[in-house]
């Protein structure tokens, strides 16, 4: 009986030392935990440190800190866009116009037909002719009124014909150059039935507006030509970036559309308003070289070198 209570003693003994042996493995080990916990949630805080260069999502540029990003899109200047209108009324008696194609300068777009043309024609003959009657007359009183030969009367009414006839010829002169029509051609070759109207410059066709037998009021639009030859952008600044913008300033650009290409330009004049509406300001900018693919009012993002 002795003996078995000293074996429960000695068990109890040994338990309860193993219990508090793992507890203390088992603190030590938490306590090394502990310590390596802050050398590794060291790591990325450190690498967020680091200097990076932010780009942007959609252009793919560098945000550097001298250029200036600006919307805008592809024109022509006033003086390669040419709106073609009649210079008198009548009704399309033919043309070879279709929208997109290439004319020449000078080339005849369309033939108008008006009975009126035929007036003006025949008036710019007969004022030429008794013209030069009248001016033989004018000079003959004018001589007999030297010598005291012919009255006072005579001579001036001579010389209000004469002056009459003059000012109607040189109107009807005036209107059918305006038209495009060759005097010498129509004193060789008599009066012609149509009226034609010639390209003012060589381009492409756009906003085309007329068919075969609509009838043209005067000054109405037959379509407008233009040259793409020398394209230029039209971006859009606000009233901020003005200290950035100047003539001469260094653009790049990329067209939509035309993928990640780069295009160069030159800054050329800036607007002289503001719109009231968005507070905002053009600056044009002659490109650099061409592209056949290029159209005006296609859009693009580009950036001005700051000096």
């Amino acid at each position: 009986m002795k003996r078995t209570f000293i074996f429960a003693i000695a068990a109890l003994l040994l338990t309860a030392c193993g219990n508090s042996t793992q507890k203390q493995t088992s603190t030590a080990a938490d306590s090394d935990t502990m310590k390596v916990e802050p050398d590794t949630a060291t790591v990325p805080q450190t690498s967020l440190t680091k200097d990076t260069t932010a780009v942007d999502g959609r252009t793919s540029a560098t945000a550097l800190p001298n250029h200036t990003s600006y919307n805008g899109k592809l024109m022509v200047s006033p003086q390669r866009n040419a709106s073609v209108t009649v210079t008198m009324g009548g009704k399309i008696h033919s043309t070879p116009l279709m929208p997109g194609i290439f004319v020449r300068r000078g080339t005849v777009i369309a033939v108008i037909d008006n009975p009126a043309f035929i007036d003006l024609q025949r008036d710019f003959m007969e004022s030429r002719a008794q013209l030069a009657y009248l001016e033989s007359e004018y000079n003959r009183q004018n001589r007999l009124s030297m010598q005291e030969a012919a009255s006072q009367k005579h001579f001036q009414q001579s010389k209000a014909d004469y002056m009459t006839m003059k000012t109607r010829y040189q109107a009807s002169a005036m209107q059918l150059r305006n038209m495009g029509v060759s005097l010498s051609g129509l004193i060789k070759g008599g009066i012609r039935p149509y009226f034609y109207v010639h390209a003012p410059i060589s381009g492409y066709v756009a906003n085309l507006k007329i068919n075969l037998g609509k009838y043209l009021q005067t000054g109405d639009p037959i379509c407008d030509i233009i040259d793409k030859g020398n394209p230029m952008l039209c971006l859009t600044a606000y009233e901020k970036d003005l200290g950035k913008l100047s003539v001469g300033n260094r653009v790049q650009f990329r067209v939509n559309g035309m993928g990640n290409r780069t295009f160069y330009a030159t800054v050329s004049s800036i607007s002289q308003e503001v719109d009231d509406t968005n507070r905002s300001i053009e600056v044009y900018a002659r490109i650099k070289g061409n592209n056949a693919r290029f159209r005006p009012g296609m859009y693009v993002t580009a950036h001005v070198e700051n000096r």
